[in-house]
């Protein structure tokens, strides 16, 4: 197994990769011309973050985002985990552990991040207890937001 930051080509797999987890955890279809636009920007500029993958027998396997978020609270940089995706037929073999660590090491390295954190779906008890096993925990925090006003 490889693990590395994706690079443009890795693009096509991180859209298929958004749209099965869309549907799988919450049945949402994605805007597939939004989501390749969204993909494409990410990679295009590290300002909006950057995708991880991993690669088995020479195919991409899995991945997920890290987006950035200042605290002011610590003068420190919060990293989230987003859009986490391993195909079907490559779990269980440790593959998002092995993305996490090397999110973790991208992390020490830049030397000014506080933590990592993600959100889950509240009913995904299976990828809770993954990231559980890994170290994290639940917050004290809930998740608000307002519904996307472009529509």
């Amino acid at each position: 197994m490889q693990v590395r930051k994706a690079r443009s080509e890795d693009a096509v797999s991180l859209v298929l990769f958004n749209q099965a987890m869309a549907l799988e955890t919450e049945g949402k279809h994605l805007d597939e011309n939004i989501l390749k636009a969204g993909v494409q920007a990410v990679l295009a500029n590290d300002d909006r973050g950057f995708y991880v993958v991993a690669e088995e027998a020479g195919e991409v396997a899995g991945g997920l985002l890290v987006t950035r978020e200042w605290s002011d609270w610590r003068n420190a940089w919060f990293w989230w985990i987003q859009s986490v995706y391993v195909v079907p037929q490559a779990r269980g073999k440790g593959l998002y552990r092995e993305l996490s660590t090397f999110v973790w090491a991208m992390a020490r390295e830049a030397g000014d991040v506080c933590g990592i954190r993600l959100y889950v779906e509240k009913e995904n008890h299976t990828a809770q207890a993954v990231y559980q096993r890994l170290g994290m925990h639940e917050t004290d925090y809930l998740m608000y937001e307002q519904p996307d006003h472009r529509k």
